[in-house]
């Protein structure tokens, strides 16, 4: 039994946190992206965050492909991931996980 519980808890304890941090955040997301682009040292690692982000995506692209599905049935992992970074992975390989666990009579 493979379930991706791991993942679940990482996925809903992100998610919270997130959304606790936009609750109480005195800007907006964007502009906290730009605050973080506007030195090297923060720079480098929104740089590397999303370096990692893009080979996630290029990863649930060719995942879903490889299972005969198309680029619109991740999009909204994508943008998930464009926005939160790990919330779009994290989501895609706890509804893959557990899909993967139904049987086939079950799937739609």
């Amino acid at each position: 039994m493979n379930r991706p519980y791991l993942a679940l808890v990482a996925l809903l304890a992100f998610s919270l946190y997130t959304a606790w941090c936009m609750a109480v955040a005195e800007q907006s997301l964007l502009a906290f992206g730009l605050e973080l682009l506007s030195r090297p040292d923060t720079a480098q690692l929104v740089i590397d965050l999303y370096l990692l982000a893009a080979m996630a995506a290029l990863w649930m692209y060719r995942d879903a492909r490889s299972k005969g599905r198309s680029l619109l049935s991740i999009l909204p992992y994508l943008v998930l991931t464009a926005v939160f970074a790990s919330i779009g992975p994290l989501a895609y390989m706890v509804v893959e996980g557990f899909w993967r666990q139904r049987p086939m009579a079950q799937r739609v």
